[in-house]
């Protein structure tokens, strides 16, 4: 079985180019996978779109009906930072989908990536940050009620405090939030994850590889959990217009590489999601973007 990868035309649907949220990578991102031959068009595995039902284990229901509905208040538009459209509910909703379904793939093969993901900003009842449904808080409570994990251990590497996951999953147990976030960055208020791991700004490859390994060899022996969510965000990279560390590609591949090798080794399953990532050089972003799948197809053996 190759790696399984998760990807639908819905992700990218029309967008305003000069928008600071850069709505295109995600095809451009199926655009360099499959021209660099880590997957084919036809081997991508489309998702279906999230039932509200399972949208509302994480999510209040009006909320939920309000959004899908265009009918944010102005308070909230203004927290989202996203204008509405059909377009783009329907992508929300599908992208939720295309995360459920790489967390079943991946407890089925061990290792499964989706080309989007990793909303770690949206809250029980309000959008922020560019994300309206937090996949990583929805697949956690859905595996964790359907009896398919008994823990789930959320790691989140995106440059921003996951806020929103750990506000949602606080009183669930089961769910453990872990981030390593810049400490001077968005949001401004922090939540309180379960390990939160602030980082200096500046932070260059060698401190934090150092930071990630330290932290997986201490929280997967203590927690052993069936699943591993990675939110494998590329604003830790220097070039990244909204980040403030000053990883390279060399040192954003060996994140992901050890990530996946720390839960591997240990045989839990990783369900990667893409996570944070702005640049205007859209096709940049996009191969930063590609270094997860790419280290994902590596640690399985299809890539050299």
């Amino acid at each position: 079985m190759p790696l399984p990868l998760i990807y639908h035309d819905d992700y990218s649907p029309p967008f305003p180019p000069e928008h600071r949220f850069p709505m295109d990578k995600f095809r451009l991102l199926r655009d360099h996978l499959v021209s660099s031959e880590v997957t084919s068009e036809a081997a991508l595995l489309r998702p279906q779109i999230c039932p509200n039902d399972i949208l509302a284990l994480a999510h209040d229901r009006g909320y939920i009906e309000r959004y899908l509905h265009g009918e944010l208040s102005r308070e909230d538009q203004r927290r989202l930072g996203l204008s509405w459209s059909e377009a783009l509910a329907r992508r929300t909703v599908r992208a939720v989908g295309g995360s459920l379904l790489t967390a079943e793939m991946a407890l089925q093969h061990g290792l499964a990536c989706h080309l989007a993901g990793g909303t770690h900003h949206a809250h029980y009842d309000y959008p922020a940050g560019f994300c309206i449904f937090n996949d990583l808080a929805v697949i956690s409570r859905y595996l964790l009620e359907a009896g398919r994990v008994q823990r789930v251990l959320i790691f989140d590497c995106d440059v921003h405090q996951g806020d929103g996951t750990a506000r949602i999953l606080e009183d669930t147990p089961e769910a453990i939030t872990v981030s390593l976030h810049c400490e001077q960055n968005f949001p401004a208020r922090k939540a309180r994850s379960d390990w939160d791991i602030p980082l200096p700004r500046g932070m260059g490859d060698q401190a934090y590889l150092q930071v990630v390994d330290d932290a997986l060899n201490y929280l997967l022996p203590l927690y052993q959990p069936d699943l591993v969510l990675y939110d494998a965000g590329v604003d830790v990279h220097k070039d990244d217009a909204l980040g403030y560390l000053q990883l390279t590609d060399a040192g954003v591949a060996a994140r992901d590489e050890a990530v996946l090798r720390h839960c591997l080794g240990r045989d839990i399953p990783v369900a990667g999601v893409i996570g944070g990532g702005y640049s205007k050089d859209r096709e940049a972003l996009a191969r930063r973007h590609g270094i997860l799948h790419h280290s994902a197809a590596r640690v399985l053996g299809y890539a050299q």
